[in-house]
């Protein structure tokens, strides 16, 4: 049996391909390997595709094919369940393809492949030589392959085949008019809305002499026919090569149109996964950030357009190395924790090899992680130096299968070219593509416009007077995190962070003794705190990375760059910088796409071990996201969710579980936070039974007005607004689940059992109330104070939002409005003044006494002494 297949999300030009191909191959079934492009789903929808006899793949018994004929593709990868066919005895493989023979990893047993600007094309030009006559409706189909990937006979790519083929198929009776109905259809409003975003992001980078333009989005759903989108842009804003790279859910999609030579988008995108041809091509990406494909498309446009530029341009520096008598066993951690796949080994201040990540897992796996690097490490290598071209680096990498290059001045290592560095290396110092770029940039004099006018004079004084220290430092200043971002919202948060590219402990100091403020250092860290007489503070650190030895483990500090400082940070959001030295005061730095998270109202990690490395972060995304209205970006909640299902929270320390939680609990309101927390799954990591049912539910509904109440009293009696919350979470369990939960978040014991305690009086003072009928007699005043004068304000608070009985509610409110804080003006010396012998009963006539006083039976300090001389008589 014969099939005709394609590739994955087929175009047109797939669709004519695999008709023209039938031709060739009558008695073959013509089969889609899976997904259409939306374009093609609206014609079988809306043309008279009816006549086309297309198989289903379900249908197919792939045990009888033994001819699979592909047509615009040669990737294994990209047929879906066909792939299983190519190494199979006994089937024969034909290709008909457009695309460079080497780009493809199915071998041929027959068939066409050349460049052309269509795979359509080269199959009509067939077609035309054996005079195979095809019926109107099947040139009609024929010609929208061709001319969707030509561009209408416009692409660069488009040779003499594509229009001979066109004009036979005119011939044959092909309708242009149809033709054109199709490649012009209206956009939809979520495509409209895209091109908006993509246009006002569109970036032009120079890389080598060549202009290459780069638009990004995202959104949280999916939209078809994005390359519609990029002929439109391309069209509309003359580009030469451009890159649309597009979020959707978990995957990030890429499409690529090229109109020159130095750009050759195929083998571009095939580094991404992708593929297609020197003019036309695309990617599907899944499980990787938006960042991150960014990232990755830098590095490979950084190989493919490669500048001329030498290694002091791009080498890394300072270098991690290890000690020759490293074990390998040890370099496997230190590979782990910098990041790196190849270090220097090093003999004293010499350098005598290198070692790599591929040879220590060998090592490892054969046992051999006691013996030491120096024992099977490369020991020849290329020596450059800082003026050595990039060009010759490359090659060295390309013809000895190498990744790292040392840079040496005389005999003393000063950097390394690795793989990495020469895929990111930035044009004129600029990197590549910056997601701030976009039509949201904010220049300093309009930031600083803005801050003048969003802050305090005071404020604006301190941070222009830390760009002054910087300045006399020869140090850049930044002000970052939470500050910069609720500047950029128009919220207020004076908690100030201030990050220096250099010795922040040394920043501080200075800071502190030229400004009369005291400074407390953390030399372990790096940081500081600056006081100021009037008691206001503000955190200084030097720039610095983080790695994690093992997930959810407290992170180890090293000096870095300001945007490797930046990348460490949680969310996106989190990782604007403002420079505050005094030519660029106010420049506000986006490395990663900030500006854009935060129009969009976006929560969004910047990697995909983010919740892997620091689960607490867990916690922030849905404290941010309910702080600031915003939504978490549907890939970031995806990895939540994996980092729930991997149980990576159960790694999580007591205490720092029960910071993040009580940070939650402090919210203005928690209870979206809390209904988030359950809905993904989390209130199980701080007990196993822990749910949001109705019961608690419910009482967390009521705690909110409960405490408003409370606020609007102004009693000026502290409480912990957050104990109230926990209480009414753990509404559900019992003492002993309740104890878990409290060991469980390392709640100290001495508070563990105060919480207890007062939750078990609780419980009976509620009970005392359902005991009362509607004809039992009212309580009188001093039983309502001793009903709840024992309980903290917190527990009182709780038993407010969970009773249910109006009478118990009125008790309360008496009790906070009129009886907590009574007391007698008489005390025990005065009883005594009044002939009572000490002893007990001084105790029981304060406490009578007290009674008398909260039921009103006494007002001033002469009543009290005739309640009292009356007692003594009585006794």
């Amino acid at each position: 049996m014969d099939v005709i297949t394609t590739h994955l999300n087929a175009d047109f030009d797939c669709l004519g391909a695999m008709i023209a191909a039938h031709k060739l191959y009558p008695e073959a079934l013509m089969v889609f390997s899976g997904s259409q492009e939306k374009s093609m789903r609206d014609f079988f929808l809306k043309s008279s595709s009816y006549v086309l006899n297309f198989t289903r793949l379900k249908d197919l018994d792939f045990d009888r094919i033994t001819r699979l004929i592909l047509v615009d593709c040669q990737h294994s990868s990209r047929i879906g369940r066909f792939a299983e066919l190519i190494n199979r005895p006994g089937v024969e493989i034909h290709i008909y393809d457009h695309h460079p023979e080497s780009s493809g990893d199915v071998r041929l047993d027959s068939g066409v492949i050349r460049e052309c600007g269509s795979s359509t094309a080269i199959l009509c030009r067939i077609l035309e030589e054996r005079a195979i006559p095809v019926t109107p409706i099947e040139a009609t189909l024929m010609m929208l392959g061709i001319y969707e990937d030509t561009g209408s006979l416009t692409f660069v790519s488009t040779t003499e085949d594509d229009f001979l083929a066109a004009a036979w198929l005119l011939r044959q009776g092909g309708s242009l008019s149809t033709v054109g109905d199709f490649m012009t259809q209206e956009l939809t409003s979520e495509q409209i809305s895209l091109l908006n975003n993509l246009l006002k992001s569109l970036q032009t980078i120079t890389l080598n002499g060549v202009d290459i333009a780069i638009a990004q989005s995202s959104v949280d759903y999916y939209i078809g026919d994005i390359a519609v989108l990029a002929h439109m842009m391309r069209d509309m804003e003359n580009l030469e090569a451009l890159f649309l790279v597009v979020e959707m859910g978990n995957r990030v999609y890429i499409v690529a149109r090229s109109r020159i030579p130095e750009v050759n988008v195929g083998d571009i995108l095939r580094d991404l996964g992708g593929g297609g041809h020197a003019t036309a091509a695309s990617a599907t990406i899944k499980e990787l950030t938006l960042i991150q494909v960014l990232s990755s498309l830098e590095d490979s446009l950084h190989r493919r357009v490669n500048p001329r530029r030498v290694a002091r341009d791009i080498m890394s520096s300072p270098v991690k190395t290890m000690p020759a008598e490293t074990s390998l066993a040890e370099a496997r951690e230190l590979l782990t924790r910098y990041n790196v796949n190849a270090m220097p080994v090093m003999a004293g201040e010499r350098m005598v090899g290198i070692i790599s990540r591929r040879i220590v897992e060998k090592a490892l796996y054969h046992q051999l992680g006691r013996l030491a690097v120096s024992e099977y490490m490369h020991t020849e290598f290329l020596r450059t130096s800082p003026d050595t071209a990039i060009q010759e680096i490359q090659e060295y990498f390309v013809s000895h299968n190498r990744r790292f290059a040392p840079v040496f001045e005389d005999e003393a290592l000063v950097g390394v070219v690795t793989r990495t560095d020469l895929l990111r290396s930035m044009y004129a110092g600029e990197a590549l593509y910056d997601l701030a770029r976009e039509d949201i940039p904010t220049r300093s004099k309009e930031l600083a416009r803005q801050m003048q006018g969003r802050l305090s004079a005071p404020v604006m004084q301190i941070l222009r007077n830390a760009g002054k220290i910087g300045d006399e430092l020869d140090i850049p200043v930044y002000a970052v995190g939470g500050f910069v971002r609720d500047l950029l919202l128009g919220a207020e948060n004076l908690d100030i962070d201030i990050t220096v590219e250099g010795d922040g402990i040394l920043f501080a100091e200075t800071f502190s003794a030229r400004f009369g403020c005291r400074c407390k250092g953390h030399q372990k860290f790096g940081t500081a705190v600056i006081v100021f007489p009037d008691g206001f503070k503000i955190d200084v650190a030097s720039t610095r990375l983080e790695y994690y030895e093992t997930p959810a483990a407290l992170p180890v500090v090293e000096r870095s760059s300001l945007k490797m400082d930046l990348y460490r940070r949680d969310f996106t959001i989190n990782t604007l910088a403002i420079q505050l030295n005094h030519v660029d005061f106010g420049l506000l730095i986006d490395y990663f796409g900030a500006q854009r998270d935060l129009q969009e109202q976006n929560i969004r990690v910047l990697h995909n071990l983010s919740f892997v490395e620091d689960p607490t972060r867990v916690f922030r995304a849905i404290r941010f996201e309910q702080r600031l209205g915003f939504h978490i970006a549907k890939h970031t909640e995806n990895l939540i969710k994996n980092a729930v299902k991997m149980n990576f929270l159960n790694k999580l320390g007591g205490k720092r579980l029960l910071s993040e939680l009580v940070i939650i609990l402090k919210e203005r309101d928690p209870q979206g936070a809390i209904e988030r927390m359950a809905n993904l799954g989390l209130l199980r990591f701080i007990h196993p039974t822990l749910k949001l049912e109705s019961m608690n539910r419910r009482l967390i509904e009521e705690v909110k007005p409960v405490i408003s109440w409370f606020e609007l009293l102004f009693l000026d009696r502290g409480y912990e607004k957050w104990v109230v919350y926990f209480l009414a979470l753990c509404e559900t369990l019992d003492h002993e689940q309740f104890i878990d939960v409290c060991k469980r978040l390392a709640v100290s014991e001495h508070y563990r059992e105060k919480l207890a305690e007062m939750r078990r009086l609780g419980e009976k003072v509620l009970e005392a109330f359902s005991r009362r009928g509607p004809k039992s007699r009212p309580l009188q005043r001093n039983e309502i104070y001793g009903l709840f004068n024992n309980l903290s304000v917190e527990m009182l608070l709780y038993l407010m939002a969970r009773t249910r009985s109006e009478e118990a509610k009125k008790a309360l409110s008496l009790y906070f409005t009129q009886l907590q804080g009574v007391h007698t003006r008489l005390t025990g010396d005065d009883i005594l003044e009044l002939g009572v012998p000490r002893g007990p009963k001084i105790g029981e006539l304060l406490e009578l006494l007290l009674s008398a006083r909260l039921n009103e039976e006494v007002v001033s300090r002469e009543d009290e002494i005739g309640f009292i001389k009356r007692a003594i008589t009585a006794m």
